[in-house]
């Protein structure tokens, strides 16, 4: 008797236990629970909150459903383009259960129905577009995938959040193709850009050699204006230290009379008659030369003596000019160098500029 009570204590310990089990039901607090009554939905609790609930035992089930945003990745695939180019493709779409009840009721399995949708969505965006279109607007392909499984899984309760396409891979064939128009494409750019720069450089060694023949002519032309001015102004000076000389000459003969200029006289026939040559040019005539010297020694008539000139009648002619000081001498020569110094820079300053350096080549627009 006591080992038939023991047993039946102990299945009911454990029937006791299996009812508590199913009647608590802990929901956690990303999740949300679908209650079901006898195989319908609860009309008093469709919905069960976070934490624990109770339910009734043995007639109650309750589907879980997370409602955290979940990553759901489509397998890859062949997608055949508009432009008949095989290529393999894969996405990664990001969705969330907005509707437990729909997710449990209106659909068997919604993530592998989502699956399945993401992949026949993707096979027919993508065929719509050329090759070249997938590989360049891939946000757009995003969007239209969004949008078009977001509208299709509504009915399911589920939300697409975003579509992102992982990999887009053209056929090995179709690849070097690709590979090959780029490379035309780069080259036929540095050609573009190799003749532009050819010609930009011989326009500018065109302009730098126009420049610096206009500088070159420039400098030449500055320095004959001022040779030409170093020698009007040597000139003026020689013809001015040979007149000054002319008139120290006047004022120290002025003095003199008659009879030493004849002295002066003989002394110059003197020493012209020592001389080697025979043949003499005498600048003045002999018979005069003659009279003066039977003057001065008193064989002929007394000759009043020539009157001496004073210094103030040998006042030089204005076109002499003034004999210039040291001072302005200096202040002459002083400009003169100034003026060359400043056409020197002139002339740098131009070459520095036809020299600058050019700015950088832009790239020819396609």
């Amino acid at each position: 008797m006591f080992g038939e009570f023991l047993f039946l204590v102990i299945i009911l310990g454990v029937i006791s236990a299996v009812i508590l089990w199913t009647t608590v039901v802990q929901i956690q607090q990303y999740e949300a629970g679908v209650l079901l009554v006898l195989g319908k939905l609860s009309k008093t609790r469709p919905v069960l909150l976070p934490g624990w609930n109770l339910v009734i035992p043995l007639v109650s089930s309750v589907a879980i459903v997370d409602l955290r945003t979940q990553v759901l990745d489509v397998p890859r695939q062949e997608v055949i383009t508009k432009d008949n180019s095989p290529t393999m493709v894969d996405a990664v779409v990001y969705y969330r259960v907005a509707d437990p009840l729909k997710a449990i009721l209106e659909v068997q399995n919604f993530r592998s129905a989502t699956i399945q949708l993401s992949q026949t969505t993707l096979r027919a965006v993508i065929g719509d577009m050329e090759l070249d279109q997938v590989l360049s607007n891939r946000d757009t392909i995003n969007a239209q995938l969004r949008d078009r499984l977001d509208v299709e899984t509504d009915r399911w309760g589920v939300q697409v959040e975003s579509v992102e396409i992982r990999e887009v891979d053209p056929a090995p064939n179709v690849k070097q193709a690709m590979e090959e128009q780029t490379s035309a494409e780069r080259e036929r750019r540095a050609a573009i850009l190799k003749a532009d720069g050819v010609k930009r450089s011989a326009i500018l060694v065109a302009e730098g050699d126009k420049q610096s023949r206009i500088l070159e002519a420039e400098g030449q032309r500055q320095s004959r204006i001022l040779e030409a001015e170093g020698e009007r102004t040597g000139i003026i000076l020689e013809k001015q230290g040979e007149a000054q000389g002319l008139r120290i000459t006047a004022v120290g003969a002025a003095p003199l009379d008659s009879k030493a200029l004849t002295v002066l006289s003989l002394e110059a026939v003197k020493k012209l008659g020592e001389g080697e040559s025979t043949k003499f040019v005498v600048p003045f005539e002999i018979s005069k030369l003659m009279e003066g010297v039977s003057d001065y020694v008193g064989f002929s008539r007394n000759a009043p003596d020539r009157e001496i000139a004073e210094a103030k009648d040998l006042e030089a002619n204005e076109i002499l000019g003034a004999i210039p000081t040291a001072e302005e001498m200096q202040d002459t020569m002083k400009e003169i160098r100034e003026e060359v110094d400043a056409a020197a820079a002139a002339v740098e300053s131009g070459r520095k500029q036809v020299y600058e350096e050019p700015t950088e080549l832009e790239e020819p627009k396609e």
